[in-house]
């Protein structure tokens, strides 16, 4: 295969988008018929701004516990989450800005795992050897952060998301420091989750999000969007636990259903994530980059 070859290959891949985003490839629809190709390609567009989250937690499913070709399974995870890191930023499915904002989530997800994970606190652990550990983490789990700040961002593209009555950005980062303070702070001064849920719930309460799964402007409140991706992540982690990728202390002799209470702190790390996706998106448009 020649270079032509590959970028030609890498330029068909990021086509799915533009065809994707194109606001009438039917034509004109109406009753059943529009109900279902906008059903579809609602599906479609979420499967694909979850492409990098559904192939890195579908080789959790593929990926034996005793790993591969000699290598621990937490090692051969990070190999395939880089490989596919390195696929979409390949394929121009993913952008060099997109994949920086991934790796900024990598390392926000990363500390609050070694917190999570230390001696004093063992909120849960990763109980299998890997080379790759650090201080007692495998490297791997910080792309499950990515994960969710890859599907915000590509979401955002794909649906042309419009955010109304979106708060003051200096009141929305003040509610998501505080949210990811408290995941730290709370094993020392008492849990504030629901006081800062509060205050989130009164911030964004007046906040609408506009997404376009064909060609037609859809509309939801954005706390509902919080809460449901929170869910869908919390569904996530309770097959990743299943297969022993990492446990909760009650989960050490028998696997046993992920607290509930779990999608309310997931769903919390959703606003803090969404905060950064539109920061980014914020600064970039007051300096008039093109996306």
């Amino acid at each position: 295969m020649t270079a032509t070859d590959t970028t030609a290959g890498a330029g068909r891949l990021a086509a799915i988008d533009i065809y994707l985003c194109d606001l009438r490839p039917w034509g004109e629809l109406r009753g059943f018929t529009r109900f279902i190709i906008e059903f579809l390609y609602f599906g479609i567009k979420e499967a694909r701004a979850c492409l990098f989250a559904g192939l890195f937690f579908l080789s959790i499913f593929l990926v034996p516990k005793a790993g591969l070709l000699s290598l621990p399974r937490y090692d051969v995870l990070l190999i395939i989450a880089l490989a596919i890191q390195f696929f979409m930023i390949w394929s121009k499915l993913e952008t060099w800005d997109e994949a920086k904002a991934i790796g900024l989530f990598h390392i926000v997800g990363f500390a609050l795992e070694v917190f999570k994970t230390s001696g004093s606190i063992q909120s849960w652990s990763y109980p299998d050897f890997a080379y790759t550990k650090l201080f007692g983490v495998p490297l791997f789990s910080g792309f499950m952060y990515a994960a969710v700040g890859s599907y915000i961002i590509q979401a955002w593209r794909l649906f042309d998301l419009r955010i109304h009555h979106h708060p003051s950005y200096w009141m929305a980062t003040v509610v998501a420091l505080a949210i990811y303070a408290n995941f730290f702070t709370h094993h020392f001064i008492g849990d504030y989750r629901w006081y800062i849920a509060a205050c989130a719930l009164g911030l964004y309460a007046r906040t609408t999000v506009t997404f376009r799964p064909y060609d037609r402007d859809r509309k939801m409140p954005l706390l509902l969007a919080f809460v449901l991706i929170g869910f869908f992540i919390w569904l996530a982690e309770n097959i990743s636990t299943f297969f022993g990728i990492w446990a909760y202390p009650n989960q050490i002799g028998a696997w046993s259903i992920v607290h509930l209470g779990k999608w309310s702190s997931w769903s919390m790390l959703v606003v803090m994530t969404f905060t950064i996706v539109a920061h980014l998106k914020h600064i970039k448009r007051r300096i008039h980059v093109p996306d």
